[in-house]
């Protein structure tokens, strides 16, 4: 019986990570432009004609209408069921670590917000303070009531974070005399260090550099870029900090606590 009260819990859970996707599918188009995630209605964004509830089921409506919007029939990006289907395999993956607990809850959520910033970064090159600022407190505090993180580490990690990118953009600009990091970036990793404690930064900077080397060096090969090419570093932070969450502590102990 307990196996299939967990089995049901787990199709629950891809089922609201799913319609959370389809949320932050709005708040990823609404938020750089500055519009209300709340209203309108979600429409297409073509013709504006308002979407109906059975044409706004996550994923299942873009296989149905064959990535077309039923009124205007002009085509849907991919990016928004991509969306959908990332979210409930993240919720999938939190759910089996934590249970039905409010470290899920919690983790579900700082998850969510990067991944709207990863894409609105990739789309804009910019990490809205709109969920940084507030997400820097927030999250470090539902880190030391729910998810273990001594108060000590949390603010250790916030200012670790913030302050170890602002070094090297301030390194940077004086070698260069170009901007080389954005803001956003350096409040980004101040969020993600009061959420995760100092102790995650390690891992969380060497995933990124490391995926960021990885995606720099293929871009300037497939486009002909040069080393000025600008790549958001946002999403490879994020996903650092998604990495985190599932093999960080597993990886710090083999690369340090042998």
């Amino acid at each position: 019986m307990e196996f299939y009260a967990e089995y049901l819990l787990g199709i629950l859970s891809v089922v609201l990570g799913a319609i959370v996707g389809s949320f932050l599918n709005v708040c990823i188009y609404r938020i750089p432009s500055g519009k209300s995630i709340v209203l309108p209605a979600s429409h297409c964004p073509v013709c504006k004609h308002p979407i109906k509830v059975y044409d706004n089921i996550p994923v299942i409506s873009y296989i149905i209408l064959r990535g077309k919007c039923r009124n205007c029939n002009e085509r849907i990006s991919p990016i928004y069921p991509a969306i959908e289907l990332l979210t409930a395999v993240i919720s999938l993956l939190l759910f089996r670590k934590y249970g039905l607990s409010f470290e899920y809850l919690f983790s579900f959520v700082f998850t969510c917000a990067l991944i709207v910033i990863t894409f609105i970064d990739l789309r804009h090159q910019i990490i809205p303070d709109v969920i940084t600022l507030p997400g820097i407190p927030l999250f470090a505090l539902a880190a030391i009531f729910f998810m273990d993180v001594t108060p000590r580490d949390s603010l250790i990690g916030i200012l670790a974070g913030g302050g170890f990118l602002y070094l090297i953009a301030f390194g940077y600009k004086l070698l260069t005399k170009r901007e080389g990091m954005g803001g956003g970036d350096i409040k980004l990793l101040a969020m993600l260090g009061g959420f995760l404690g100092w102790q995650s930064l390690w891992f969380i900077i060497m995933a990124s550099s490391l995926i960021g080397a990885v995606a720099g060096i293929s871009t300037m090969i497939c486009k002909g870029k040069d080393i000025k090419y600008a790549i958001p570093f946002g999403p490879f932070l994020s996903i650092g900090a998604i990495a985190y969450i599932f093999w960080g502590n597993m990886v710090m102990k083999l690369l340090f606590y042998r």
